[in-house]
């Protein structure tokens, strides 16, 4: 502890570290780091912090990371370190970023400047700090930034720069090799530099690339051998040997290089064989370093063409290596002779008992080794020992994973080099019982078909012979008290298909063993399963043979258990031997033969055998079976009514449902305004052949502008009393549910919508799918509030009104002057509350079709003219003269109650007419009317009928926003006829 005080270290961080290393516990060692991180939190924040102090304070940063806590409260104080101009600071600086920081870290991008100043300073060590950082800071991102520099230093006249730039060049190629694949050149020619730092950088690099592709290479095997042939001549500087040996890690990575480009090419190889033998006779095989060499030599003789004195002479160190008393020697003769015996088995036999000894040995990494190496050697004449040692060493290991291995690897041998069936079937119950369930089901199942295809030859006695063993040691192995499942299910298939056989035991006697197993294991659906199955097919044999089959009780309890068993598996294999046992012997026979699990099913997919049947259904009119790549394909609801020449009534479809659609409401289409003349004409005909009575003593039906053959709700002789009257967004069409409440709580809802509703979509059903955008869909929903059944036309409110003020231009001089009559639009129905009884309603003509202006179904264009400008003249006849006069403002006040008679009765001729009477005249425009409103609360004056005041009361009431919606009959009297 006191060098540390001799580094230029405090007092304190020396005592801070002895008081760490004499922590009795690591709650202790928390403590003791926690007050140091607070206390570098404080000293590191202060201003004006000594360069010195902040070194050491940086250095303690690293101690405190080392000792897995989080310093990143100091990262940014070691990334400014690096940015001073003092060396030891800097070194100081860029070692701590690098153990800090990561190549992804935020902070990288605020040293990469350094980094490129540093590279280009004339100071070698400078350099060096930078490249050494660069090789563990620099990502794919930044890799451009420093490239031109660190190509530049591999021309600097210092060794130990060039030796730093290959290795950051090759950390780059480890990183992204495309940002260094035009540079690859550069490490051939740093391979034949004359410093040999210089060339084991290269190296390095060179077997990398050689890995990645070695035939691109192939014309440095040369120089690669001559390097080599060298280093054995100790010909390099002495600084580079390491225990007498020259050069052994620029040895090593040569001979691996050479391994690689001589493997399989004859001409390559010639070239190495002599340099190859040179460096076996002149390395010590006394010293470690000196071993590895010559088991690299192993491995590289082993891996290029063989050349027969080379692999003797590998054979000879592999020996040597075999019986040193070294485990790592040991280790490395075991994987060196099993590289020799791929290219020559005959240099196995007389290792054999070395490698016994290593599988012996209490080194577990030595005997796995050594197993790898048994499988590779195993021979029908070693087969015996060899499976042998490794049941016995699986006798004493309980890793679950070696266990499992070597157990498939004994099994695989057993069943290729099996000196005879007796021995085959006793190695499998020995590994059942040794690795149990570890063993895979598929080891299994290869050994049932084993049993049942024989020994692959036709000798009948010889697969009889191996039955009738396996038969025989099974029963034995069932006296044991506790069997792996996975060898009970082997078991009692052998015993079902074999177990009466051959006679030597009689049916009774296995039905009871069978019966044993299932008592035994009442947890084991799989055995339980299996051996009924078993019992099942003993008695299907007896059956067939002839005798008769009588379960023991045993049998029958078991069969009455598994009957009513919760697992419908075991329920269906115990009714399938209680429907064997009632079967004849001719039918069993053909279900269940004898010795047939190895015969192949043949099945005939064209099923000849039901052509008959088919047929005759299909004559009386079945429907033909549709293949299932056709009702993949096309749709089994398009192929069956395709079939039938319509859509099927009631059938399994397959295809998925259709995706739901969202209703749409259809756009009606903005009528065209008719001309002048063509209207006259039609208001002339329809004045003559429905005229409107002078005088009425009743409430008007509500007329539906858009289906007048309609029946409205009548409300007759109902008081209906609203409360104060506000503004909402009109919606025009007659179908739209509306719902207002009352002072009383009433509610008046319109009921016309059923007979446009059923017309409509009459109509809609002739006319093709229009289809409309989202947004347009979107757009209606907000306007018209999603109210169900309604047909309206598109767009705003605006784009209405427009319509229906273009159409209700009047007699005034508009922007297009003229005398012009319009066309009239759907109406909102504005209620009025009425105290006096409405007398019993007279039956009236029905009203004309306002809205049927065209003979033919008319095309969808938008209004043309500007709509504000229409409203000009509708109220001061003046305006729309050129009289001067200004028509009154859209803002101002208008007593609405005034209009429609709030809570009292106007009598005109002797009637009483209702104020829901007063409706959107279709014609405005008549000059000369006076624009007197009368105020709220004067007397009603009794008067005649008066179109003047019709015409000012539908003026006001439309420029306040207002529409009725019954038609006034006075007014259509003395304008239309």
């Amino acid at each position: 502890m006191g060098s540390q005080v001799g580094w230029g270290t405090s007092k304190e961080f020396t005592d801070i570290v002895k008081a760490i290393g004499e922590a009795k516990s690591k709650a202790e060692e928390e403590r003791i780091v926690t007050a140091e991180i607070e206390t570098l939190k404080k000293r590191i924040a202060e201003p004006d912090v000594p360069r010195k102090k902040m070194k050491e304070y940086i250095i303690r940063l690293v101690y405190v990371e080392m000792l897995g806590h989080d310093a990143s409260f100091g990262y940014i104080h070691a990334v400014k370190m690096t940015h001073d101009d003092n060396l030891l600071l800097k070194k100081t600086g860029y070692l701590a970023v690098t153990l800090f920081l990561n190549e992804d870290h935020d902070l990288i991008i605020l040293i990469v400047n350094t980094i490129q100043k540093d590279l280009r300073s004339d100071n070698h060590l400078v350099c060096c700090a930078a490249l050494t950082a660069v090789c563990k800071l620099i990502n794919e991102e930044t890799i451009p930034a420093v490239l031109p520099q660190v190509v530049d230093l591999l021309q600097h006249p210092k060794e130990i720069v060039k030796k730093k730039a290959v290795m950051a060049l090759h950390r780059f190629y480890q990183r992204a090799p495309h940002t260094v694949s035009h540079l690859l050149p550069k490490f051939q020619k740093a391979v034949i530099d004359t410093d040999p730092s210089v060339i084991s950088a290269a190296l390095c690099a060179l077997y990398d690339l050689v890995t990645a592709d070695a035939r691109s290479y192939k014309n440095m095997t040369g120089s690669f051998v001559q390097i080599l042939k060298q280093v054995a001549e100790r010909r390099f500087p002495k600084p580079y040997d390491y225990h007498s040996t020259p050069a052994p890690f620029i040895q090593i990575k040569l001979l691996k290089i050479l391994a690689l480009l001589g493997a399989g090419d004859k001409p390559m190889s010639d070239n190495m064989y002599n340099v190859l033998g040179d460096v076996i006779r002149k390395n010590d095989s006394g010293t470690n370093i000196g071993n590895a060499i010559l088991y690299e030599t192993i491995c590289t003789i082993t891996s290029i063409h063989p050349h027969p004195k080379l692999l003797e002479t590998a054979a000879e160190i592999t020996s040597r290596f075999l019986k040193d008393i070294n485990h790592n020697l040991k280790y490395m003769g075991i994987d060196a002779l099993g590289r020799v015996i791929k290219i020559n088995p005959e240099f196995a036999e007389e290792h054999q008992l070395a490698v016994i000894d290593c599988l012996e040995d209490p080194d577990d990494t030595l005997k796995r080794k050594t197993l790898d190496l048994l499988y590779k050697m195993t021979r029908s004449s070693n087969v015996v020992v060899i499976v042998e040692r490794m049941i016995s060493y699986m006798r004493t290991i309980s890793d679950t994973h070696n266990k499992t291995e070597i157990a498939s690897r004994i099994i695989e041998l057993a069943e290729r080099f099996a000196p005879n069936n007796q021995w085959f079937i006793q190695t499998m119950n020995q590994v059942f019982e040794l690795a149990g369930d570890l063993v895979p089901p598929k080891v299994a199942h290869d050994l049932m078909r084993l049993i049942a295809e024989g020994a692959g030859e036709e000798d009948e006695d010889a697969d009889s012979q191996l039955r009738s063993s396996a038969v025989e040691s099974y029963l034995q192995v069932l006296g044991e008290p506790k069997l792996p499942s996975i060898l009970l299910q082997v078991i009692c298939w052998v015993l079902g298909e074999y177990g009466t056989a051959d006679g030597a035991y009689s049916a009774m006697d296995i039905i009871g063993k069978l019966c044993d197993v299932i008592e035994g294991h009442p947890g084991d659906d799989a055995v339980k399963g299996y051996a009924i199955t078993a019992i099942t097919k003993i008695c299907a044999f007896e059956i067939s043979a002839g005798r008769r089959v009588q379960l023991p009780p045993e049998g029958r309890a078991v069969v009455e258990e598994l009957s009513a068993s919760h697992s419908t598996d075991l329920q269906q294999r115990a009714y399938e031997l209680m429907t064997f046992l009632e079967l004849p012997a001719e039918v069993v026979a053909i279900v269940m033969p004898m010795d047939a699990s190895c015969e192949d099913i043949e099945i005939d997919k064209n099923l000849p055998f039901l052509k008959d049947i088919v047929e005759t259904a299909l004559s009386n009119g079945a429907r033909p079976y549709i293949p299932e790549h056709e009702r993949v394909e096309g749709g089994l609801g398009t192929l069956l009514a395709v079939t039938n020449n319509g859509p099927p009534s009631s059938s399994l479809r397959f295809e998925a449902y259709d995706k739901p659609v969202v209703p749409v409401p259809v756009v009606t289409p903005v009528q065209p305004t008719p001309s002048v003349t063509d209207y006259e004409e039609r208001s002339d005909r329809r004045s003559a052949r429905t005229p409107y009575p002078s005088h009425s003593v009743s409430v008007a039906p509500e007329i539906d502008l858009i289906n007048p053959e309609s029946t409205r709700l009548r409300l007759d002789g109902v008081q209906r009393k609203w409360g104060r009257q506000t503004y909402s967004t009109p919606s025009f069409t007659a179908s739209t549910e509306r719902e207002r409440s009352s002072n009383g709580g009433s509610h008046v809802r319109d009921t016309g919508s059923a007979p446009y509703e059923s017309s409509s979509r009459a109509a809609e059903k002739k006319k093709p799918p229009v289809e409309v955008s989202s947004e347009k869909q979107k757009l209606a929903a907000s306007l018209f509030g999603g109210s169900s059944g309604s047909r309206t036309a598109p767009s705003g409110s605006a784009a209405v009104r427009g319509a229906r003020v273009a159409a209700h231009k009047g007699h005034g001089h508009g922007p297009g002057g003229g005398d012009n009559k319009h066309q009239t639009s759907v109406s909102v129905p504005v209620p009025a509350a009425s105290s006096t009884p409405n007398p019993a309603p007279v039956p009236q003509a029905p009203p004309p079709d306002l809205l049927d202006m065209t003979d033919g179904e008319p095309a969808p264009t938008a209004p043309r003219n500007d709509p504000f400008k229409l409203l000009e003249g509708l109220i001061d006849p003046q305006a729309g003269s050129g009289s001067g006069t200004s028509a009154p403002s859209a803002k101002a006040d208008v007593d609405l109650m005034s209009l429609y008679g709030t809570g009292q009765s106007n009598p005109v001729d002797g009637g009483v007419q209702s104020s829901s009477q007063v409706g959107l005249s279709p014609l405005l425009g008549s000059t000369g009317l006076p624009s007197t409103v009368q105020p709220a609360g004067s007397p009603v004056v009794k008067k005649g009928p008066s179109p003047q005041g019709s015409l000012q009361k539908d003026a006001t009431a439309r420029q306040a926003g207002v529409t009725p919606t019954v038609v006034n009959p006075d007014l259509f009297k003395d304008l239309l006829g």
